[in-house]
């Protein structure tokens, strides 16, 4: 059938650059649904990534005017990272912690980590049983400034960069926002970077 032929090249096409190997399957067409013949099309997925159960729009571009849903199921078998044993917030991560699964990533949230190197030394945010598979919102990354700490401000423009001495009011991950007191008293915002520096860029 045109329809399916035309969502099947969409979806092979489409499919390339996902994480995994990629298979998928296009659900039948009522053959009675009486569209007018077609000789080219436009296919369409609005519906966010193209992952797991979904459809796609098959609209006719030349011969007649329609529009039809077509469902479609896209699975993505790769690798994922899942904890060993119960673990609490704070843990932080080791290698006897966390193993590499293979399976279906569209059955998961998104998300997912595939490599330990993305999880070995972190903390966790929170608390994770045996066989749980793990995500990076489920981490917290090292501290790079103390609060209290005394830092270098780095203030960037357009063909300038000032520096000055400071003190973190808080702690923060690298390129998380961190503020800061300069020696004036002044209060300011910047990403923290490594090396107990702190980034304005103006």
């Amino acid at each position: 059938m045109p329809v399916k032929k035309a969502a099947e090249d969409f979806l092979r096409i489409q499919t390339r650059g996902l994480p995994g190997t990629a298979t998928f399957t296009v659900g039948s067409i009522d053959p009675s649904n009486q569209l007018q013949p077609c000789s080219s099309f436009l296919v369409k997925h609005d519906n966010g990534r193209l992952w797991g159960r979904t459809n796609l729009t098959v609209q006719c571009q030349s011969g007649a005017s329609w529009s039809i849903y077509v469902p479609v199921q896209v699975k993505i078998q790769g690798s994922y990272l899942v904890i060993r044993r119960n673990l609490g917030a704070g843990q932080i991560l080791t290698e006897a912690d966390i193993e590499v699964r293979q399976g279906d990533l569209t059955e998961f949230p998104g998300n997912l980590l595939d490599n330990p190197q993305q999880a070995l030394g972190k903390t966790l945010n929170v608390s994770l049983i045996a066989g749980q598979p793990l995500r990076t919102d489920a981490l917290r990354l090292p501290l790079i400034i103390q609060q209290g700490q005394r830092i270098t401000v780095i203030s960037r423009g357009n063909g300038f960069s000032v520096s000055s001495e400071g003190q973190a009011l808080s702690g923060a991950s690298e390129e998380q926002v961190v503020r800061a007191r300069l020696p004036n008293g002044q209060i300011v915002s910047g990403i923290a970077k490594p090396g107990g520096i702190v980034e304005i860029t103006n």
